[in-house]
């Protein structure tokens, strides 16, 4: 009983708003139930020690899953990175309810996305039949 006149009052005096409804149902909309998870292995914010003298060091992050594992160094051009082993496949970077912006990965497993996140992002990974997504991370 009480509960419900909480709700209620939310309702009226702090409603959510349209736009972030939404924005959960798109981001719901991205999720990939088939897709294998790489897991963050490393991320410069948190494992490298600093360097003196490279106060904007891009970001470095190395994903795995299984024996997948995906290097990207995120700059303020975009990102740059490489799948390893290397093999055909398509990298497409998420970005909250935006589309997916899609990137080719080359003979060498190397990709480029001259689009910097701005916001929370990760990545999706379409090799042949196989789906692998990052876990989601601020820019």
């Amino acid at each position: 009983m009480l509960e419900e006149e909480l709700r209620r009052a939310a309702a009226v005096l702090d409603p959510v708003p349209e736009g972030l409804i939404q924005l959960a149902l798109d981001a719901y909309a991205l999720h990939d139930l088939d897709a294998r998870v790489a897991e963050l292995a490393f991320d410069s914010l948190v494992d490298a020690l600093p360097v003196r003298g490279m106060p904007e060091a891009p970001r470095m992050l190395t994903f795995r899953a299984g024996d997948l594992t995906l290097d990207v160094e995120v700059t303020g051009e975009g990102l740059i990175g490489q799948v390893l082993p290397p093999q055909s496949a398509r990298i497409e970077v998420l970005a909250g309810p935006r589309t997916a912006r899609p990137v080719e990965v080359d003979t060498l497993g190397r990709f480029t996305s001259d689009a910097p996140p701005a916001g929370p992002f990760a990545l999706r990974l379409r090799t042949g039949g196989e789906v692998i997504v990052t876990e989601w991370l601020r820019a």
